[in-house]
């Protein structure tokens, strides 16, 4: 019988050339290492960039590995793959409703007594049992495994840093803190602006392109330009409609000229935000930052900006009326 209802917003890779586009942010690398964003306590792993330029990590599964996960913060829970559940011949434990970007599929899960990734585990859980051509690598580390963490991505140094957020204080300064409020496991940001539009923003690191829904292209009235196709975990693949965006603003700092594909989708529907304006960041545009912070004990994104940005920030703060961009 079917036990649950789960929620993973990745997505494969456009097919469409026209969405492989991405603004340039004419930023330069900050000098600052991870370590000193989220403290000596912090355990940083390195990081690899798999085919659809999302990150992934080493992760051993009972005992066994290592094998590379995916870091997903769209996903609820963690997954892995039929040939790792093959290889360790893990035993069956029912199935679920899995709610991608495209679908909703009942799926197979597997009992797994233990994940490591670095010196932090995950115990006894029953993970979704998917297929590693939809995925894109061996496994998906979800929000299950990661709530009692502090999760950073530093895009420019290839690694992650990952502490435990009850243990330890962050260290360093972040230009953007943005406060969010949890639903079904996600971080969600509520007061983001698209061309002046209040929208809700969900964090995706399991997503190449960033996904708003027709409720905010009604709102905002983008031009459609071309067709895109992606594919959702389920192997089901979700047709949209690319547009550029004038502005997406997040608490001062606006992104320009940002390409965005609109779709209406389950996942969004299972969230409660079918009828309201939300979009999913994506990897394509979550990289334009130096790094991005998910605090799931406090509940806040914490974003790091160029050098040259963060003093437009402090200045624009101080009262000049000159708005920060990349």
């Amino acid at each position: 019988m079917t036990r649950r209802l789960l929620l993973a917003l990745a997505a494969l890779a456009t097919t469409h050339a026209a969405a492989a586009a991405d603004p340039g942010t004419g930023a330069n690398p900050s000098p600052a290492t991870a370590d000193a964003i989220v403290g000596a306590a912090a355990e940083v792993l390195s990081l690899e960039q798999e085919r659809y330029r999302r990150l992934t990590l080493p992760v051993m599964v009972d005992g066994a590995g290592p094998f590379a996960f995916m870091i997903d913060t769209g996903s609820q829970a963690t997954a892995i793959t039929q040939e790792v559940r093959a290889a360790l011949a893990l035993p069956p434990a029912g199935t679920a409703t899995l709610v991608g970007m495209a679908s909703r599929r009942t799926v197979e899960l597997a009992n797994v007594e233990r994940i490591d990734f670095g010196s932090n585990s995950f115990t006894n859980f029953t993970a979704p049992v998917l297929e590693r051509t939809h995925v894109g690598a061996d496994g998906i580390l979800g929000l299950d495994a990661l709530q009692d963490f502090r999760v950073l991505i530093d895009f420019r140094q290839q690694t992650i840093a990952v502490e435990n957020a009850a243990e330890t204080k962050p260290t360093g300064r972040f230009e953007i803190i943005v406060r969010a409020r949890r639903k079904l496991g996600q971080l969600l940001i509520t007061d983001a602006l698209v061309e002046g539009v209040r929208a809700t923003v969900i964090i995706d690191t399991g997503a190449q392109a960033s996904l708003g829904n027709n409720a905010l292209r009604e709102r905002i009235r983008a031009r459609r330009m071309s067709e895109v196709i992606t594919t959702d975990v389920n192997g089901v693949d979700l047709t949209g409609e690319l547009a550029f965006v004038r502005a997406l603003t997040i608490e001062g700092l606006s992104l320009s000229n940002v390409p965005l594909t609109f779709a209406d989708t389950p996942a969004f529907a299972a969230l409660g935000l079918k009828d309201t304006p939300v979009l999913s960041l994506g990897m394509q545009h979550l990289a334009m930052f130096d790094r991005v912070a998910i605090d799931f004990a406090k509940q806040r994104v914490l974003f790091d900006v160029p050098p040259e940005v963060a003093r437009a920030l402090r200045e624009a703060k101080r009262g000049n009326v000159i708005r920060p961009s990349m």
